[in-house]
């Protein structure tokens, strides 16, 4: 297998590095070799926070980071960074999972910016002739379950071959806090079965 890109993209405090955890140990349970890299440090002012995850046969693998242009699948927890990673980083017939959630920085609602729609989102998308998985669910008990959520709708759908959603399942109740297991288990369920 050729190297397979995935980029991450949400706002600080949604649970990217749960969210990239858990990617990377499904993909490693599933046998692939992976190198990744991810921004923390505006994790604490609600900032943007990425994450680049490469995958594939260790010995095409020498660099975490993902160019532009290069991503075979985007994964967003918040609309805005969803279209900006799509614009910056979808390469031509890539697919996009986000969470259909809205936070709106400081210049748009100064109104400087327009926030993207679900329409802007279509379209860039269309533009690569890719594909666009939107998810939402309205009874979700908590804000920071959005991550397990992204993780159900990708269970669903088999985007990486033998990376299947049993594995994802597995490595979510592994990394989940204790606390936190059961009620993630429902989201993760209630997501993935409610694929279109």
């Amino acid at each position: 297998m050729k190297s397979y890109n995935i980029f991450m993209s949400g706002v600080g405090g949604q649970g990217i590095g749960l969210l990239g955890e858990v990617m990377i140990q499904s993909c490693l349970a599933a046998g692939y070799a992976v190198l990744g890299v991810d921004t923390h440090g505006l994790a604490q002012r609600g900032g943007v926070v990425v994450s680049h995850l490469r995958i594939g046969n260790r010995e095409k693998l020498f660099t975490p980071r993902i160019t532009p242009g290069e991503a075979d699948l985007i994964i967003s927890l918040e609309r805005l960074e969803a279209y900006r990673a799509i614009v910056n980083y979808m390469r031509d017939g890539g697919t996009a999972i986000y969470y259909d959630a809205e936070q709106q920085p400081i210049h748009v609602r100064m109104g400087i910016s327009n926030y993207p729609d679900t329409t802007d989102l279509e379209q860039a998308v269309a533009d690569r002739h890719g594909k666009l998985e939107r998810v939402y669910i309205d009874d979700l008990p908590d804000v920071r379950m959005q991550n397990t959520a992204v993780l159900g709708r990708i269970a669903s759908f088999e985007l990486v071959e033998g990376v299947t959603g049993d594995i994802i399942r597995e490595q979510l109740l592994e990394i989940s806090p204790g606390a936190s297991r059961e009620a993630n288990l429902r989201v993760f369920e209630q997501a993935s079965a409610a694929r279109a």
